[in-house]
């Protein structure tokens, strides 16, 4: 491959009730995703533990978060140093007396790079996130990993243009949405929409990876996928399915993007401001 071609993995997989089978599992998926060839592999969201928003937040619950770098965070960096492959988590993350819906990212020597913190959070039946998290105070980084610029979206702030557009406007080339989507919770094919519009408009890839499998409450769909910086479908996983989703992607096909010609360089952010009656970010 060439050096703006990179191979990408999304581990689409169930979370019992053991964290540490779930970490096992998830590392012995990296190992074989690696050894298919991948150099940037990505986890759902909570990818190592049931889906605590399911229900109301207690004591008991909040007690499963972890620092970040901690022990879910010090396996999988030392396994990426050991494949040479950079990694993509998403862990219930603990600072102080503060948790946060957290995606560090670890480059392919295992160095964090640093962690993106969900920011928009919500709060309804099944999804009682405002019990458990902060909002993120991370901003909207892009890391410059090995083999290539990422950006992160965690599940719900994938929904707001402002910030996907932060993450094309500081350099990303791939954004990685690690996603809690359950099966039937959006109109048919509307995330997928999302995903690809976004995708267009900003040119970079995008990657969703999301849950999959039945829980106390709800059942994760799965169909994890790629779009390319034209908002086209490049991959789709199973609904229902345990599967490691796989995608080669060329990166010299951004800078040829409607976004990236056209969109970006014909903003006029001095006028959104005033537009939108909020101070312009």
């Amino acid at each position: 491959m060439g050096d703006s071609v990179v191979r990408i993995a999304l581990v689409q997989q169930c979370a019992g009730h053991d964290r540490e089978e779930n970490r096992r599992r998830g590392l012995e998926a990296l190992d074989r995703a690696a050894t298919d060839g991948a150099q940037i592999v990505c986890f759902a969201e909570l990818a190592f533990d049931r889906f605590y928003p399911q229900e109301k937040a207690t004591p008991e619950s909040l007690a499963w978060a972890e620092p970040v770098p901690g022990p879910t965070f010090d396996r999988f960096a030392q396994r990426a140093a050991d494949r040479g492959v950079v990694v993509v988590l998403n862990l219930f993350e603990r600072e102080g007396e503060r948790t946060f819906d957290c995606s560090p990212v670890i480059d392919a020597d295992g160095t964090l790079l640093g962690k993106t913190r969900m920011v928009h959070i919500t709060d309804y039946p099944c999804f009682h996130e405002q019990g458990y998290y902060h909002p993120g105070d991370c901003g909207a980084p892009v890391f410059a990993t090995r083999f290539g610029r990422l950006g992160v979206a965690i599940c719900y702030d994938r929904h707001y243009p402002e910030y996907v557009r932060a993450l094309a406007l500081h350099g990303a080339e791939i954004v990685v949405v690690p996603q809690a989507g359950a099966v039937d919770e959006w109109p048919d094919g509307l995330f997928e929409a999302e995903m690809r519009v976004a995708a267009f408009q900003n040119g970079f890839f995008t990657a969703l990876v999301n849950r999959v499998g039945r829980e106390e409450r709800l059942e994760f769909a799965g169909e994890s996928f790629i779009c390319d910086p034209d908002g086209r479908l490049v991959a789709r996983a199973g609904r229902g399915t345990e599967e490691i989703l796989t995608a080669t992607l060329d990166l010299a096909v951004i800078d040829r993007s409607h976004g990236r010609r056209l969109f970006l360089r014909h903003r006029r952010p001095e006028l959104y401001a005033e537009w939108l009656g909020e101070k312009e970010s």
